[in-house]
């Protein structure tokens, strides 16, 4: 597989170095800073190009054509966009993965066809959620199609959801309920099944119906 990245941050340095260390990968780095690439080019030998990442010439140069994922780590959101729609629609990459600073433009960029996007701050907020107790519902995984995501609600006693079986409950369109632990007892749902207290529900959704997924299951 080849791996085309743009931008020699910190991300994008730790990255090209984690995959250089795989050693399964093809990879390439694209940073427009001369320094950074004398420094980088010293370490990683060949792998390493100077240009700009959004631009068409340098993306030919380095082999967007032939690239299985490109991956746009720049500081700059407007940046990423570009050059992961530049990738898309002039060198036909399948995959295209962006770094996203500003959590508001992920929506934005799901919506201008960019397949994945990381944000820091989400990932950190996932991450305080899963550690925070009294947290019922919390956020998984953003699946590859971008707009579904996993994510996992536990049912409290005054959850409207409390004592009522699946079919009863008015999930938005397209929520599928994929398992609910009860104990150490997984249960496959069915319509039939009634959720208790302490019931982990896990769901897949759409993105913009999590809050009211959220609200259906836990909120009284």
């Amino acid at each position: 597989m080849y791996i085309l990245i743009v931008g020699g941050g910190k991300v994008g340095y730790y990255l090209t170095k984690t995959l250089i260390n795989e050693g399964t990968n093809e990879v390439l780095l694209i940073e427009r800073n001369p320094q950074k690439v004398e420094i980088y080019t010293e370490r990683f030998g060949s792998v390493v190009v100077q240009g700009n990442g959004d631009e068409a010439a340098t993306m030919e140069k380095a082999g967007a054509g032939r690239a299985d994922v490109v991956i746009a780590v720049t500081g700059h959101d407007e940046d990423n966009l570009v050059i992961c729609q530049m990738a898309k629609k002039r060198f036909n990459v399948p995959r295209t993965i962006a770094r996203i600073n500003n959590p508001k433009n992920e929506d934005l960029f799901r919506r201008l066809g960019i397949d994945s996007t990381i944000s820091s701050t989400n990932v950190i907020l996932n991450l305080i959620e899963q550690l925070i107790p009294q947290r019922h519902f919390v956020h998984l995984i953003t699946l590859r199609h971008g707009d579904l995501a996993i994510v996992e609600g536990v049912i409290p006693a005054d959850s409207p959801a409390n004592g009522r079986t699946l079919a009863e409950i008015p999930f938005p369109a397209g929520v599928v309920i994929a398992a609910v632990m009860r104990g150490a007892e997984l249960i496959l749902p069915t319509g039939a099944t009634v959720l208790q207290e302490g019931d982990e529900v896990v769901a897949v959704t759409k993105r913009e119906q999590e809050n009211a997924l959220r609200e259906l299951l836990l909120s009284a």
